[in-house]
């Protein structure tokens, strides 16, 4: 009993400190990131000065960002294999390139960058207060959580994230008391410092009735192809890049005029930054262009698989949302459930964690999403097989079942018959 209660402070203090840490880092990141996207939106002329931001940030980043290259990969290694410590300069520099990739059109998400921004810093403390190797593992799994809780505000969602995403096939619920407290105090942080999240409309109420359940499992088929086409055009174009062009700050060049040439040819900018006006719109407007979903999907590939900075939560977000509404309408169901459902399914499947998008849909949509998100979620976690946004996750038993495999073997070294190895990606 003391013993226990030793390590219930020990973790409570530690993780109330990585949980300050990723609040106060993600605040100033949502800040930032608010005012550069409101700086484009009225400034669009400033897109076409993508390809040179593309091409100065890949100098600075070739210069002085190789030890942190790896992004959530990096972190997660690091998790599993007690490397040594996350360079503290990747705070910041993720930030700044995140930022800037926003503030010139990029389309790239907030997760990446906090994630590695609640790790440096976790990792710091663990470092600085000289904790044992077991206990470091933990406090970066809090990292994950308190990045990931705070940059959302879903604290709970973010906590599960922290424990999920490090393996397929096992939770790491050793982490579970310092992962909880560090997200929760991460968001608390987060919204003192006078961040207000996006408010998503409430799902509606919607009885689960066996014909519901049939379209519900139709919108999941729908979710998993839409993460395979992501996962596999991000991954394949990336490695074509670096096979074509090994200088970082050309391939970015590149990146950013092909990015100008298909939002030329889309016409719009709703396929820039975020698209957080477009993912509220999914939830109700029964017009939104049926390949609105794709259009995001393609832009976002193209700026994570050319080196722009940031993640992939909120344009998945998109691109389940959207893709979500149009299934809707098609099924005969509520748009504003087809998009809610869609909102958690993709991401949920690209990064492997369909418990955390599961609660985090019920954090953003209210509790009338549950159970139909989490059976979205599972389908498309399920049958989008054994691939994912981070290669570096360690499979430790496969999707369909089975008996654990014999060591847990990273995404990126595991070969099935019908795929091959994940390539190990750079920063996410």
């Amino acid at each position: 009993m003391r013993d226990r209660a030793k390590a219930l402070v020990q973790w409570t203090w530690l993780g109330a400190a990585a949980g300050i840490a990723c609040g106060l880092a993600s605040g100033a990141f949502l800040l930032l990131l608010d005012r550069a996207t409101r700086f484009r939106e009225t400034h669009v002329v400033i897109v076409y000065a993508l390809p040179l931001a593309g091409l100065l940030l890949g100098l600075v980043y070739e210069r002085w960002g190789q030890p942190i290259k790896g992004g959530n990969n990096l972190i997660i290694d690091t998790i599993h294999e007690q490397s040594e410590q996350i360079p503290l300069r990747m705070a910041p520099m993720v930030l700044l390139g995140t930022v800037l990739t926003h503030l010139f059109g990029g389309s790239a998400g907030r997760e990446g960058t906090a994630v590695q921004m609640g790790a440096s810093l976790a990792d710091e403390i663990a470092h600085r207060f000289r904790i044992r190797r077991e206990a470091r593992r933990q406090l970066l799994a809090a990292g994950i959580a308190g990045g990931f809780g705070s940059v959302f505000g879903t604290p709970v969602a973010g906590a599960i994230f922290g424990l999920e995403v490090v393996s397929i096939g096992r939770m790491e619920y050793e982490a579970l008391v310092p992962a909880l407290i560090a997200s929760l105090v991460g968001d608390y942080v987060t919204r003192s410092l006078g961040v207000v999240h996006t408010a998503y409309p409430a799902a509606p109420v919607v009885d689960l009735t066996p014909l519901v359940f049939g379209k519900l499992l139709v919108i999941g088929v729908a979710m998993a192809l839409a993460t395979i086409a992501f996962v596999e055009l991000t991954h394949r174009l990336k490695r074509t890049l670096e096979l074509r062009i090994p200088r970082l700050p050309i391939r970015m060049f590149v990146g950013g005029c092909a990015l100008l040439v298909v939002w030329k040819l889309v016409g719009s900018d709703d396929y820039l930054g975020l698209g957080v006006p477009t993912i509220v719109r999914a939830f109700s407007d029964p017009n939104l262009v049926w390949y609105a979903f794709a259009a995001k999907l393609v832009f976002t590939a193209i700026t994570l698989s050319s080196g722009f900075l940031g993640g992939e939560v909120t344009p998945l977000f998109f691109v389940g949302a959207a893709l979500g509404s149009v299934a809707a309408r098609l099924l005969g169901l509520p748009i504003a459930l087809g998009a809610g459902v869609g909102l958690a399914a993709v991401f949920a499947a690209a990064a492997n964690t369909p418990l955390a998008l599961s609660v985090m849909a019920v954090e953003l949509l209210g509790a009338p999403a549950f159970p139909h998100v989490v059976i979205v979620c599972v389908v498309a976690y399920l049958l989008s097989g054994h691939r994912g946004i981070y290669p570096a996750q360690r499979l430790t038993r496969r999707k369909q079942g089975g008996e654990p495999l014999p060591e847990a073997i990273a995404l990126r070294d595991f070969r099935e018959p019908d795929r091959p190895a994940e390539p190990d990606t750079g920063p996410d």
